[in-house]
């Protein structure tokens, strides 16, 4: 088995004495895709923002490649090589696909704000590094004709793949997807998922995934861990979860 890159253990979340996440633990190993599912309000994106450091959890820990991240802010979990998408799509409507791109590029750089505005050799030697990186992501995902292309000009699908190639301009080590197929068509789901495993396959990219969508989850997934109002009701392989009694009667159903 491959080393645990990502250990949740016993994290809380409350709000104003609402439990969002009571006492859940797991770990995400490197090179694997685990993926979390459960009925809405389970707590699957509030567990993503306690792991990005969106929210400081109100108990717990979180630890990423033997590194204790809890409640540090997002930026800070962003260098340790944990990189996200959002639910609803987060792109910068004015800026073109590959400015959206360059936009990931940032934690690569480390010449700072004033030598960007003077353009310093080290800015301008950044910014060509970022460039070349953003068309060959854009390569690697077959879409090098859209990089000077709006977002909102491309079907929603296209911009969903658009804020994963951003995502992978981090060069982050674990990369959490936020219902990456939601409102996709089938051959856009089928597309998105060959995305996510060449990814994983080719650059060894750890992943793990919020998805609605039971068949593609079951296909993809190397672990799934089943929340429910907050708790985790169980762990396994897809087959396990599959079968599991708990887990019919709470979210597959018959």
């Amino acid at each position: 088995m491959s080393a645990v890159l990502l250990n949740i253990e016993s994290l809380q979340m409350r709000f104003q004495g609402l439990s969002a996440l009571d006492n859940v633990s797991f770990t995400a190993h490197a090179g694997e895709i685990t993926s979390l599912i459960g009925p809405n309000g389970a707590g699957k994106t509030t567990l993503f923002n306690c792991v990005t450091g969106m929210y400081r959890p109100t108990a717990g820990r979180v630890d990423f490649d033997g590194a204790d991240i809890t409640g540090k802010a997002a930026h800070e979990v962003s260098r340790h090589g944990v990189a996200r998408t959002f639910q609803n799509l987060a792109l910068f409507g004015g800026l073109t696909v590959m400015d959206n791109l360059l936009v990931g590029a940032y934690r690569q750089g480390s010449s700072g704000l004033l030598q960007g505005a003077v353009r310093s050799g080290k800015a301008r030697a950044e910014q060509r590094n970022a460039l070349v990186a953003a068309t060959e992501v854009l390569e690697f995902l077959g879409m090098p004709d859209i990089a000077d292309v709006l977002p909102g000009e491309l079907p929603y699908g296209r911009q969903k793949q658009v804020e994963f190639a951003r995502a992978l301009m981090q060069k982050a080590r674990l990369v959490l997807l936020d219902e990456p197929m939601a409102g996709m068509s089938s051959a856009e789901k089928s597309a998105m998922t060959e995305l996510i495993l060449r990814v994983r396959d080719e650059f060894g990219v750890s992943f793990l995934i919020v998805e609605h969508d039971i068949p593609v989850i079951m296909d993809i997934s190397d672990k799934i861990v089943v929340l429910d109002f907050g708790r985790k009701i169980a762990q396994g392989t897809p087959r396990e979860v599959q079968a599991d009694p708990v887990v019919i009667k709470a979210y597959l159903g018959t």
